[in-house]
């Protein structure tokens, strides 16, 4: 398969859950939402993706690699939970994005 189409199948495969996420949650849905967006859809394709394109060695670190994104993932999630009431939607989605990429740069240090 051509590089341009493998890409543009990527692209739509995320698309697809961005769309059936949004679709859900404004039908009311937030559960089901939720689901399609954290199914690990994404991520099996993306170890599929990896794995034939770049072998077992390639997975195996994406996979272990990717375990380290769970907490500052919850601390965005916490961070929407406990300010949307109080801050209003935008700078409660700025200060989560804030909150998600300062636990990451701290994660990063840790790191080295």
């Amino acid at each position: 398969m051509p590089e341009l189409m493998k890409y543009g199948l990527y692209f739509l495969i995320g698309g697809v859950v961005v769309s059936l996420s949004t679709y859900l949650g404004t039908k009311g849905e937030g559960f089901l939402a939720a689901l399609a967006s954290t199914f690990p859809a994404i991520t099996g394709v993306t170890f599929v993706l990896i794995y034939l394109n770049g072998g077992y060695d390639a997975t195996l670190i994406y996979a272990k690699n990717l375990l380290w994104f769970v907490p500052p993932w919850l601390a965005y999630v916490g961070f929407m939970i406990v300010a949307l009431n109080h801050l209003g939607f935008w700078v409660t989605m700025a200060g989560s994005l804030a909150v998600y990429m300062g636990c990451v740069g701290l994660l990063r240090l840790a790191l080295r």
